[in-house]
This record gives C-alpha cells, structure tokens and sequence, in this order.
C-alpha cells in the first residue's frame, strides 16, 4: 500500500538583494523510502496570484545504495522574503517528468565514429587501476556538465583539472557538441572551450602541497568518476582518489571531491571529504594565471583573473580564435593557510581541511556570452557581490 508524508520546508533570505533559483535540499527520513514528491509553495508565501504554486525538484541518491538521500528544488526570494513550502514524501512511482535545466554526461571514446560530436558509449561511472590512463579513453576525457549558462569538464588523469566551455546564448548545448562543436554548430552560436591548462590548476584545482608548488594526483590506488545526480535541477559529481600517496615519504590518504551545479548558476560548489589526513597536512588549489591576465583578490579568499590566449595548444590552433575569460574562486577563510603570489602559471592558495573537510565554489564568464560580463571591472564586481551572497547563506529549516 502507498504510504505518504507531508513536511514543511521554509527558505529565509538574510541578504538586502532578492535572489533566484534559490537551492533547497532536503534530507529524506528513513523510514519511508520515497519515490515521488509534490512540492508546493504555501499560499500564505505567494505575493500575486498568478505565482506558480507547484514546483520541479529532483529525488538523488548520493551513496548509490538505492534509497533517494535528499529531495532538491529551487525558488526565488525577494530582500529578506521568507518563504514556507508543503513537501508531500510518496512511495509511489513518479507521474510527472520536469523539464531539464542542466546536463552531464560521460563517456568512452568510440574510435568507429569519426566525428567529434556524434559518440554514443555513455557511462555513468568509471574506476581504474594505479598507473592506468584513461584520459584519451574517455570523450572529452572525462565526465562533464553544464547549466544553462557555463558548462564544465574534470580530466580524468593525474591531473584533475577542472576545464571551461563557454557560450554565446544561454542554453544547454553539451547533448549536441559533446564539448567540440564542428563548423557547422559554431556558425549558429553554439560554444566551446575557452581556456588551455596545460598542467596548472586550471578553474579551482586541488592537487597535493609539497612545501613550494602544487602536486598533482600521480600515486593513485583507485581513481574514480561517478555521474551522482543528473539533474533536472543540479549535477553532482564525484572523483575519488582511493590510496592517494601525496609525497613518497608519506602515508596514503582517501580523498573525495563532490563538483555540484545549479540550474540558473555559473559557479559550482566543491566539497571535499578526506579519510586518513594529518591535522599538518597541506594542499593548494587557485586559478591559472590565463596570460597578461589582470588580477583581483580581496585578501580574504576571493580571488580572480580577466585575460585573453588561445583556449588550445598551439598545434591545435586551427579552427579557434583567441579567448577572453574571467575566472574566480571563493575560499572561506578558516581553511586558507596562505595565499601565494602570482608565477607564470597560476594564482595559488595553500589550504587545509579542518575535521576530514574542505569547501569552496568556483566560478567563470566568457567574453563570449550575450548576457554576462565584458571587461575586467564587470567581472570583478560581480564576484564580490558573489562571495557576499555566499558568506550569507539561505537558511532552510525542516519541520517533519
């Protein structure tokens, strides 16, 4: 028999500034296993009665045991608005499907298909031994994912690196170019990637710290990438290093990084959880120094570039013009240990996890795109009402 319960969610703005595709996450009781949700705004909440009272969410199941975890939706808040939601928990198979905001994908390179944007051996995850490479295995060479305004990828090597594909029109666009366009989508408008890493930290990179420059992930027993949750509000993705020896000289530690990006948003969350780690143990993460890129930091975690180069080595040039990008990462202050000066390659920070964890977002623009940002002053001042509007989270309160 189909068993039901209904809870009260509430979202509290604290910021003067009203705000859209406010994330929600609710964690699911245990001793119902939920399959379906209604999600409905109060109508006390409701200013005008052409509001729409029932929302999209999404159901995840973050450890993959086959029971959904946590229930997601968005909403907006006007200036200090607060607003109360009836969340109605079902046993029964969902009715409804909601219309996708975000995409990710991952998968094998098909050597059959010649074209670029036209594979089709798609997975969900993927694990490999010490001293595997499967960097050129996979299709853009590892999972990727994208909202409607930014689209990211996370190479699946020693490297790690988080990379940027930017686009011209807001819109989901990875389904049809698999990130690498051909001739006939750049002509109507679709993006592409916009920046080259090479081996620096790319947008928000963790690597190891050996006491004077980054450390990439070269020592790994089990390197991992799972497609957690595939929307149609957020993606999650997850890399875990499983016996990571950071130096030689040191004992191996288990580390997972959870990426999460929001329908509406351009940045991305990352969350790290470490097992085994020293409470003296150090890491460094940041930006690449994108060439005569100019610099922003507010001394206090925020920090940021604007500059132009190729978005691909030079041999590959052909077929691409030089991009304009502006990159930014936010890092709260109790895990920096030091931020480190500009050298050729990046924008570092030493950092640590405090009790087994480390948290920052990561963000980006394209001079590309219609709707965002255009010059280094733009982009700067809309980080630092960004990194405001983090250091005020929405308060979410539960009443089963």
């Amino acid at each position: 028999m189909a068993q039901s319960r209904t809870i009260t969610v509430s979202a509290t703005n604290p910021d003067g500034q009203a705000r859209t595709d406010v994330p929600v996450t609710v964690s699911l009781p245990k001793d119902i296993k939920v399959r379906s949700a209604a999600v409905n705004i109060s109508s006390s909440s409701i200013k005008s009665t052409n509001h729409t009272t029932t929302l999209p969410y999404q159901l995840d199941d973050l450890d993959d045991d086959g029971h959904y975890d946590e229930l997601f939706f968005l909403t907006d808040l006007d200036a200090r608005e607060k607003r109360t939601f009836s969340v109605t928990l079902s046993t029964e198979k969902p009715t409804e499907t909601f219309q996708p905001r975000v995409y990710t994908d991952m998968m094998l390179t098909n050597k059959k298909i010649k074209e670029s944007n036209k594979q089709n051996l798609y997975i969900s995850q993927l694990t490999v031994e010490n001293g595997t490479n499967a960097f050129n295995m996979l299709h853009h060479h590892g999972a990727a994912f994208e909202s409607e305004l930014v689209a990211y990828r996370i190479y699946f090597d020693h490297r790690q690196t988080v990379d940027i594909y930017g686009k011209y029109k807001p819109g989901l666009e990875l389904r049809q170019t698999q990130f690498y366009p051909d001739a006939e989508q750049k002509a109507q408008g679709f993006g592409d990637d916009v920046l080259w890493v090479g081996n620096t930290l790319g947008v928000g990179t963790l690597r190891g710290w050996d006491g004077q420059q980054p450390v990439m992930l070269n020592d790994v027993e089990h390197r991992s990438q799972r497609l957690v949750a595939t929307g149609p509000l957020r993606i999650i993705i997850e890399v875990k290093d499983r016996q990571w020896r950071v130096l030689p000289n040191e004992e191996p530690i288990t580390m997972t990084t959870r990426y999460t990006l929001v329908a509406g948003h351009r940045d991305c969350s990352v969350d790290i959880f470490f097992e085994d780690v020293e409470p003296e143990q150090r890491f460094a993460t940041g930006l690449i120094n994108v060439k005569d890129s100019r610099e922003y930091s507010n001394h206090n975690g925020l920090r940021a570039c604007w500059g132009t180069d190729w978005p691909v080595s030079a041999k590959d040039s052909v077929g691409h013009k030089r991009e304009t990008v502006g990159l930014g990462i936010s890092i709260p202050h109790e895990y920096i240990v030091e931020e480190c000066p500009a050298n050729q390659d990046n924008y570092p920070f030493v950092v640590r996890p405090i009790d087994g964890r480390l948290h920052y977002d990561i963000v980006f623009c394209s001079n590309n795109e219609e709707f965002g940002y255009h010059s280094a002053d733009q982009w700067f001042a809309y980080l630092r009402e960004w990194d405001a509007q983090l250091k005020q989270q929405i308060a979410i309160a539960t009443e089963q």
